[in-house]
């Protein structure tokens, strides 16, 4: 962006604000929002599960990588999917810290083409650190031990990346 260009502010809109009601038919209420938040607190203890399944389902996915040879793209996809599953659920059920990790190792997965000896090392530490923080059941941001877990992944993709 050069010196002279002016800055220019979008407020995109917001489809969802506009779709829920605030009063009267069809309003989300506080007992309806009480209602949802207790069903998924009853989930969350089978979140546990869910998490170890996907562990599995990385860790068949991770053997698969290690044993392509040449292109190993579809590999990477394959654990990209898993990933991102395990992204998305984390948060919602008190691990932000494992849709922190899932979320860094997408973002990994999306800058390759396909995965190198080195990446695929790094693709080895996440996936160990999500079984970390679930074998430990690490919840939320998992504290100073979450901190210095997820600064290390960091680190690790700063030196293969750079």
């Amino acid at each position: 962006m050069a010196a002279g260009d002016k800055l220019q502010l979008i407020h995109p809109p917001n489809p969802l604000k506009m779709k829920v009601g605030v009063g009267g038919p069809g309003a989300v209420t506080p007992e309806a929002l009480a209602r949802a938040e207790a069903v998924i607190a009853d989930l969350a203890d089978d979140y546990l599960t869910w998490a170890e399944e996907d562990l599995t389902k990385l860790q068949a996915a991770m053997e698969n990588l290690k044993a392509a040879k040449g292109d190993n793209r579809a590999e990477v996809e394959a654990i990209f999917q898993i990933a991102h599953d395990v992204k998305g659920q984390g948060g919602s059920f008190g691990y932000q810290l494992m849709t922190e990790i899932g979320d860094h190792l997408c973002r990994f997965l999306e800058s390759l083409e396909s995965a190198s000896p080195a990446e695929i090392g790094v693709i080895g530490v996440h996936i160990d650190a999500l079984r970390l923080v679930i074998s430990e059941k690490m919840k939320g941001t998992g504290g100073k031990a979450g901190d210095s877990l997820y600064k290390g992944l960091e680190m690790v993709v700063a030196k293969v990346s750079g």
